[in-house]
């Protein structure tokens, strides 16, 4: 058959792999491992469910086999095998378009590019960091022809018909001169026991065993073939059983990360359902995990048969950075992606788990929190999504988030913020709608700096959204310190005198704005500036609808703002003096302006802006 070339992704991967992880290459033995303990359940999940293969023996089984004088390793499955169509859609090209991303995260840091690999499931081609010719012989559950794939890993691939006894995939590497140490078997032992050591299928190493004859007085070599790996199930075990180390050995072997995980939860439940469960929380949040294409890393297990690992049943979206594993003893084998939906023990399972990791999450806060600020580091925003999506779960989430405050340094919760509020204080104040530093910056702070109120600062992008739909924090009210009737918790004695003093320049600069505001009217929020703007309690503000907009939704009608004057600035005393002339006019439409700036919003016409701008700095010079 004639040489095939790679898909153009594929030998830009090839290229970056070998390059950029050169000083971590052992991780091609924990992906290769891996892709044979999925092709293993596999194969497992069909001959329990499929008629047509229920007939098949099914005996797993991972087999490694070292040589050292030809330099070659082999790692041989006994899974559901590919057939020539399989090879070429998993070995010679790369379907998922979350690889681009992976090839553009690769930064020649191995430790870190290591962690992409298992990320991206692209890990079989790690194989050619340490391999100059890869053979791969693979046989089909279910079908008699067995086929053969060759590469050197750069110049395309050749695929021929094979033979292979049984069903599976066996994998020969031709080992170069960095890697030719793998074929040394105490090497190996050593790389399972790290990675693998809790893959559910045993792991058998076929090697070359020297060992002294005392009567002849020389070392005898044999050719023996061990298990080298636990093969249990481990999380079935009870947690007295367990070490630390043995749950972050398993993790590793789940998740191809190396790291340690921050937080696990393991949970027996028995009773009227029996299932466990083992959930990790990574250090480091995936790199797509906002990617629309992003899958969960829950993987299903009924009776400790693997069924699937990339459903959104198994839990919310907003928790789809944890990963681990739900093991049910009610299921059946035969359940259906399709039916996992209706399924009412999973329902139960699923509910009762968001609320385990949920409890869990906020027991680890008050128990550690330096660590639990590293976890809000990285899954804040995700459990904010979980505000606007779990209606059900809101309370614990509204303690679980973090936000910065102007009141301490870091991150603090609703219940500190809460904690520290003032006798007469009346809210939980929070402002929302840009950067940390525009916000920082707002006039909208000015009153509650002066009065020395803490104000929560909302900076994600997704705030203004999500908090706009929470009302309170327990018994008490949460108010937007950009909204029209947060004032009214301000109002004093003197209000009502300063409006009516200002009212001729209220009316002067609403008629010169016209249409563009709802209304001008005197603030109790202001100190230092001379305008801000507000929205009333029923509208979205201005930079929801510029964000509304950006989404799609071009025919939403504009709300307009209130424009709030300070009585006590110099500028607006000044202009109280003036007669209803351009100055006053421009001056009107100056303090819209700067207004909208400092909310981060855009300008409908920067070039009058600027344009009046300049008429007031000619008269001032």
């Amino acid at each position: 058959m004639a040489k095939q070339e790679f898909q153009t992704e594929v030998s830009q991967l090839l290229q970056l792999i070998i390059h950029s992880l050169y000083s971590h290459p052992e991780i091609f033995l924990r992906e290769l491992i891996s892709n044979s303990s999925d092709a293993l359940d596999k194969l497992r999940y069909l001959t329990l469910t499929d008629e047509a293969l229920k007939q098949l023996p099914f005996d797993p089984r991972i087999d490694l086999e070292a040589d050292e004088t030809a330099h070659t390793l082999t790692v041989s499955d006994t899974g559901i095998g590919m057939n020539e169509a399989d090879l070429i859609a998993n070995l010679g090209t790369i379907a998922r378009s979350g690889t681009k991303n992976f090839v553009s995260q690769l930064s020649g840091d191995a430790k870190k590019d290591s962690n992409l690999i298992g990320q991206f499931g692209v890990g079989f081609y790690s194989a050619f960091m340490v391999a100059d010719k890869i053979e791969v012989v693979t046989r089909k559950a279910g079908e008699e022809q067995a086929y053969r794939w060759t590469s050197d890993g750069k110049t395309g691939f050749d695929i021929e018909p094979a033979s292979r006894e049984v069903a599976g995939t066996t994998v020969k590497l031709f080992l170069n001169e960095e890697g030719k140490s793998y074929a040394s078997s105490w090497r190996l032992k050593e790389i399972v026991k790290k990675y693998s050591n809790h893959i559910a299928f045993p792991i058998y190493l076929t090697y070359d065993k020297s060992e002294w004859n005392a009567e002849e007085k020389k070392s005898d070599t044999t050719r023996v073939t061990e298990q080298v790996n636990a093969a249990s199930a481990m999380w079935r075990r009870s947690k007295s059983e367990l070490s630390d180390d043995d749950y972050k050995e398993l993790y590793k072997s789940i998740t191809g990360d190396s790291t340690d995980p921050l937080f696990w939860f393991h949970t027996q439940a028995e009773g009227s359902l029996e299932y466990t469960t083992l959930f990790y929380i990574p250090a480091k949040a995936p790199l797509d995990l906002y990617q629309a294409e992003y899958k969960g890393g829950v993987k299903l297990y009924v009776k400790r048969v693997f069924i699937l690992d990339d459903s959104k049943e198994l839990l919310p979206q907003y928790l789809r950075f944890v990963r681990g594993i739900i093991d049910s003893e009610d299921l059946p084998l035969n359940v259906s992606r399709e039916l996992l939906q209706q399924n009412r023990v999973l329902t139960t399972i699923k509910t009762a788990s968001i609320k385990k990791i949920l409890s869990e999450l906020k027991a680890a806060a008050n128990r550690d929190a330096d660590k639990y600020t590293e976890f809000s580091g990285q899954y804040n925003r995700p459990l904010k999504e979980g505000l606007y999506s779990d209606y059900a779960n809101r309370e614990v989430l509204l303690d679980l988030v973090r936000f910065k405050s102007t009141a301490v340094e870091g991150l603090t919760s609703f219940a500190d913020a809460k904690g520290r509020m003032k006798e007469d204080q009346k809210s939980l104040y929070y402002i929302t709608g840009g950067s940390e530093q525009l916000l920082r910056n707002s006039p909208l702070l000015e009153l509650y700096k002066k009065k020395g109120i803490e104000v929560l600062i909302l900076d994600d992008d997704i705030d203004e959204i999500v908090f706009s739909t929470i009302e309170k924090y327990g018994e008490t009210d949460l108010k937007a310190v950009s909204k029209a009737a947060t004032s009214e918790d301000f109002k004093d004695d003197a209000e009502p005198e300063q409006a009516d003093a200002i009212k001729p320049l209220l009316e002067k600069i609403k008629a010169t704005l016209g249409d563009r505001v709802k209304d001008v009217r005197a603030s109790v929020r202001l100190a230092d500036s001379p305008s801000c703007i507000v929205s009333d309690e029923e509208e979205p503000s201005l930079q929801m609808q510029q964000m509304l907009r950006a989404m799609g939704q071009k025919e939403m009608p504009a709300a307009k703002p209130t424009l709030e004057i300070n009585p006590d600035h110099e500028i607006v005393k000044k202009l109280l003096a003036r007669p209803d002339d351009p100055v006053t006019q421009d001056a009107a439409w100056l303090l819209l302006d700067q207004a909208l700036l400092l909310e981060g919003v855009q300008l409908q016409d920067p070039a009058s802006f600027v344009q009046r701008l300049n008429r007031v700095l000619q008269m001032s010079i």
